[in-house]
């Protein structure tokens, strides 16, 4: 409901701009009055009159309006895109640990490829899986025949490589005990339920750990009230299927479209470290035209517990398109020291995730972001699968895969 409220503020407005702009057109070739009624001289001396008022008035309202508010450039955040050494590996891991499903497998290959990762070497080749979780879809990128740099392993969640993904969960202790069962790698030290003294985040629970090669995730559960609505829903509906399941007959109706624990809902965000939240917001919201949805300053015991950095305390942001799952802003307020994106990095590294957009109108905003002097890392407009595709970095290095779907 909020999304569809957003929409049509957005259409509204942009419908009294072209009016307003179109009545501006004919008082100034027609010198109407407003109100009033067509002159039928035209006065070249004298003091100025209504309809100047209304031009100037008109004229300085539109100059002063933001154009994302009137258009919204990135129309949906797709998916992220991870790079992986193991695709096997890792597939299995998403899927058995996680209950993510595997929808298809791919292979991209040859001088599209290249142009669009920038790799120093022609005829590139990749294998892509892609895998969804509720409504929410992720990609996992294993490169042919170039090794792939490790993730650092002092990697701390200050980092401004630092990213990962927000998984949904109906039930965290059900979920924990998954992952220990599993044997994964923790970052926090357990579940953390954030406290009442952060009204925008508290009850909300959260645990950071890490998949076999190091990537960093997330379970979260959202109480009453906080989050989108729709992972209270998504909960209901799971909670309902557990209980419907009793009979044999509704057990097996069941099994052939959900897990039978059905423990992971979705994907509400991928999280990303930043330096400067005004630098980021310019990059974001003001360029490619990301909504602003809400903000929170964390800090305690259970943020450091939950990042595993000692004296944290966090400025969150959280934007969204109008459909897709949301972009976070994690900008450490303290401590100090976190180390920027490595200037040599790779799409072929570990570390390397891109965050995925459909835009509008991909030529003109790969210009305006290059008048920007944004960083580049496709060497040109690539067209693989049926999709215009361009990659470029956020102000702290950050991939982002811009795209738009052909005719």
């Amino acid at each position: 409901m909020k999304t569809s409220f957003q929409t049509t503020i957005r259409q509204s407005l942009a419908l009294f701009r072209d009016i307003a702009f179109s009545l501006t057109l004919i008082a100034c070739m027609n010198r109407l009055r407003f109100p009033g009624r067509l002159k039928t001289a035209r006065r070249k001396y004298g003091k100025p009159g209504p309809n100047d008022a209304f031009i100037f008035c008109v004229t300085l309202m539109l100059a002063g309006t933001p154009t994302f508010i009137f258009s919204q450039k990135v129309t949906a955040v797709t998916g992220v895109s991870i790079t992986v050494e193991d695709l096997d590996r890792e597939v299995n891991f998403f899927t058995q640990t996680l209950d993510f499903q595997k929808i298809k497998q791919e292979t991209w290959s040859g001088d599209e490829v290249t142009k669009l990762f920038g790799l120093p070497f022609k005829n590139a080749s990749v294998q892509v899986v892609t895998l969804q979780l509720g409504a929410e879809q992720i990609r996992l990128m294993d490169f042919d025949g170039d090794p792939s740099r490790a993730i650092p392993a002092d990697s701390r969640s200050n980092d401004l490589w630092f990213q990962h993904l927000a998984i949904v969960v109906r039930d965290m202790d059900a979920a924990y005990q998954r992952l220990q069962s599993a044997g994964v790698t923790y970052v926090s030290t357990g579940p953390q339920t954030l406290p009442d003294y952060l009204p925008n985040a508290a009850g909300i629970k959260a645990f950071y750990f890490r998949d076999p090669e190091g990537h960093n995730l997330e379970l979260i559960w959202f109480p009453p009230g906080k989050g989108n609505p729709k992972w209270q829903e998504s909960a209901a509906v799971a909670a309902g299927n557990l209980q419907s399941s009793g009979s044999e007959e509704s057990e097996t109706r069941n099994s052939k479209t959900r897990k039978p624990e059905n423990l992971f809902l979705g994907i509400d965000h991928t999280a990303i470290g930043i330096s400067d939240t005004e630098r980021s917001m310019s990059f974001y919201r003001d360029q490619l035209g990301l909504v602003h949805g809400g903000h929170s300053e964390n800090f305690g015991t259970e943020q450091e517990h939950l990042n595993q950095v000692f004296g944290a305390r966090l400025d969150i942001n959280g934007l969204h398109a109008d459909t897709g799952f949301g972009v976070e802003f994690l900008r450490y307020i303290t401590p100090p020291g976190g180390r920027t994106y490595p200037v040599d990095s790779r799409p072929t590294d570990l570390l390397y995730y891109q965050t995925e957009l459909v835009v509008d109108d991909l030529v003109k905003m790969v210009q305006k972001l290059d008048k920007e002097g944004y960083v580049n890392i496709s060497t040109g407009m690539a067209m693989i699968g049926g999709s215009e595709r361009f990659l470029l970095r956020d102000p702290d290095g950050h991939a982002v895969l811009l795209q738009r779907q052909l005719p």
